[in-house]
């Protein structure tokens, strides 16, 4: 061969792989399941947008599906899209389901599962199926799974009862003394969707029990008993027959699939109710539990309990991640389980053997009557927490002296001893709080560097336990008793004048909104945040009917020989944060943080605040941190994106040192995990935004790069 021939066939190797790096740099990239793939990494391989463009990054363009009814309030928006052969599918803040073309916004189909009715309800996406011959669209809404054609957004009427399965049923309670709705997407296997639920958090609840749905028909293949009956497994951690009266330990912040091993993964909440437990004394599996199950059978394999006898709804939030540790020149399979507590730990997929000893210690007594918590609780001995787990004196805020003061003086009455400390009638200080430490957007995982990066709260809160059917002394009307309630277990997110917060509706005008029947039986069910509040005497149901309607000022209260009859214990100030006389949490800065953990070394990378509220901001460099939902992604192209935060912006950090590299506002809250995808040779990053008052529907938009630095 001659050195001309060399030389040409040289050029033409390099042209050849540079033709197949320019195809599989323009190939699509698909984000086909609720957070990314089935093993919950949160990860894509797109590298378009990187460190070094990522600053240029600009709204691609906006989808608004303008669905909210004239006079409905905003609520919160946590949709994680799908994106599958170029067409992006989600539900919006209405709950209604829409297709949209990947590389415009421009919607392709919808489908109102309402039927033009209000509708709504918190819902973070859908599940995509599809065999050689058809593809599928499976989703919730109300107590249904509906399943549509992908093509047309048309229900498949074969399925199930003329396209929906009534999540209701098969529960083994009846069907109209309960609600069940799946707030998290379900997961494929084969031709099967496993799905949880979320429930009440009342002591009716329903139970939370584990199913599996044939795609095609919608007939029900397996059921996993979240609380055990006779002869299972479990059956003797609650009170004989408590299965027939108890509910949760259910399953609402969706799962992880092992699909080489057939295994699920399901990380179950607190049983009902959450604060108070006199009625199912025991460790109580398989609640606050991760239960490996055989995805074909609903089987268990193994479990691990993370809280025994739960008293402070510290459900296990989120899907854990599938991870592997690199050990020498070999690699262990893992599955990582992010709390709310800040605790994070390492199973072995196939046995359940942590990675790190996990120790029994004493924890603090309950002190109320009839409630028997369980002495010890579970603490890993590694890697250590990635959230503050006990509030002190020396740990309150130093915003202002002003500030320190008014906290000081409030926590001087209020028991804090730490982590799984019960609540008590005077107030207990509870850090983490319900909402984590970590908490529904979960972790994204970079096979790449063995990184986990986990977004948590610096969020203490309050416990206030109230004895139901305790009426005050006094002679007071229906209007005036019920505006002492209000103040009492209402305003703390309500707000005194009713006007809410993002995640408190207003209660203002009422009458023109809702029927009194129809407010009252939220009260009592609860909804989102809120519990429900089944303990309510008739005459509290009254009361506070008459306050938030404004009527019966003159009728007064009668007095009863003896007390309503009631259930126990309820949390009053349930959800509520501790803070200072501005709103800002109680504790020293920062409020919110992103964590960088190392599967392979055992140890944190870095920690950085997340978010910022620059009016009390310590110095330039020196972000605050803020309360966060949502979760973040990775990418192989270096960076880390995460909404999440209350100061409504979305940030790009790189994922190796945490260095913020760009950040945007939005038109309203990012409390939605993040997706990417690349389509037609352009790599986007979309983000669900929560509506405003002025658009209560809201919105998803998609960031690109500018072609001339692609």
């Amino acid at each position: 061969m001659g050195f001309q021939t060399k030389i040409i066939n040289a050029l033409l190797v390099v042209f050849m792989l540079s033709i197949m790096s320019c195809i599989r740099h323009r190939a699509a990239i698909q984000w086909p399941v609720y957070k990314a793939d089935r093993s919950s990494s949160s990860y894509s391989p797109a590298t378009q947008i990187n460190r070094t463009n990522v600053g240029y990054l600009q709204m691609a363009w906006q989808f608004d599906p303008a669905d909210a009814p004239a006079g409905v309030r905003y609520g919160k928006y946590e949709c994680n899209p799908i994106v599958v052969d170029g067409i992006i599918y989600a539900t919006s803040a209405r709950r209604r389901v829409y297709a949209i073309e990947a590389n415009t916004g421009m919607k392709i189909w919808s489908f109102d599962p309402f039927n033009g009715a209000r509708g709504g309800g918190m819902c973070r996406g859908v599940t995509h199926w599809s065999n050689q011959d058809e593809s599928r669209i499976l989703f919730t809404a109300d107590h249904f799974l509906y399943a549509l054609e992908a093509s047309s957004g048309k229900a498949i009427l074969s399925f199930g009862q003329n396209g929906r399965v009534d999540l209701n049923e098969n529960l083994g309670v009846n069907a109209d003394s309960v609600w069940v709705k799946p707030t998290s997407p379900g997961i494929i296997y084969r031709d099967l969707i496993i799905l949880g639920s979320e429930v009440s958090e009342s002591y009716d609840a329903a139970p939370g029990h584990i199913r599996a749905y044939n795609v095609k028909t919608g007939e029900m293949e397996w059921i996993f008993h979240t609380i055990p009956q006779p002869g299972e497994f479990g059956y003797e951690t609650w009170p004989p027959n408590a299965w027939t009266y108890t509910g949760g330990a259910n399953n609402w912040g969706g799962m992880s699939l092992d699909i080489e091993r057939g295994l699920v993964f399901a990380p179950l909440g607190s049983p009902t109710y959450d604060f108070y437990g006199a009625n199912r004394k025991g460790a109580n599996l398989f609640g606050n539990c991760l239960v490996a199950l055989e995805a074909a059978t609903g089987k268990r394999v193994w479990h691990f309990q993370s809280v025994h006898h739960d008293l402070w709804d510290y459900d296990l939030p989120a899907p854990p991640t599938l991870v592997s540790m690199q050990i020498d020149s070999s690699s262990r399979d893992l599955v990582s389980l992010t709390t709310k507590t800040g605790f994070l730990f390492l199973f072995d997929r196939e046995t359940g053997e942590s990675v790190f000893p996990i120790e029994e210690i004493p924890v603090p007594p309950a002190i109320v009557e009839g409630e028997e918590s369980w002495p010890t609780q579970p603490f890993p001995t590694g890697p250590p927490p990635f959230s503050q787990q006990k509030l002190t004196e020396s740990d309150l805020t130093d915003v202002s002296p002003e500030a320190r003061e008014f906290v000081l003086e409030r926590f001087q009455n209020l028991r804090s001893e730490g982590l799984y400390t019960p609540a008590t009638a005077e107030g207990t200080i509870m850090l983490p709080g319900t909402r984590g430490g970590a908490e529904w957007g979960g972790s994204a995982y970079d096979p790449q560097t063995g990184l986990l990066y986990i977004n948590a709260n610096e969020s203490p809160e309050l416990l206030t336990l109230h004895k139901a059917g305790q009426q005050p002394a006094g002679r007071f009307s229906f209007y005036d008793y019920g505006s002492r309630y209000y103040k009492n277990y209402c305003a703390s997110c309500h707000m005194d004048d009713l006007v809410g917060d993002i995640s408190s509706p207003s209660l203002q005008d009422l009458k023109s909104r809702l029927a009194r029947e129809e407010t009252l039986e939220k009260i009592k069910k609860g909804a989102g945040r809120m519990p429900g509040f089944t303990l309510m005497t008739k005459n509290e149901e009254k009361a506070i009917i008459a306050f938030l309607y404004d009527e019966s000022k003159d009728e007064i209260v009668p007095r009863s020989t003896r007390p309503e009859s009631n259930k126990g214990y309820q949390n009053v100030t349930a959800y509520s944060s501790f803070n200072d006389q501005n709103g800002y949490p109680a504790i020293k800065q920062p409020w919110g943080t992103l964590n960088a953990y190392n599967v392979n070394t055992g140890k944190y990378e870095w920690q950085i605040p997340l978010g910022n509220y620059p009016e009390v901001q310590k110095s330039d460099d020196s972000h605050t941190g803020a309360e966060n939902w949502g979760g973040p992604i990775v990418t192989a192209g270096g960076l880390v994106f995460i909404a999440a935060t209350k100061d409504e912006k979305f940030r790009a950090f790189d994922k190796s040192n945490g260095q913020l590299l760009w950040e945007t506002e939005l038109a309203g809250g990012g409390y939605a995990t993040p997706a990417t995808y690349m389509h037609k040779g352009i790599q986007y990053v979309l983000i669900s935004v929560t509506g405003t008052n002025e658009n209560p529907s809201g919105t998803i938009r998609a960031f690109a790069v500018p072609k001339q630095y692609r």
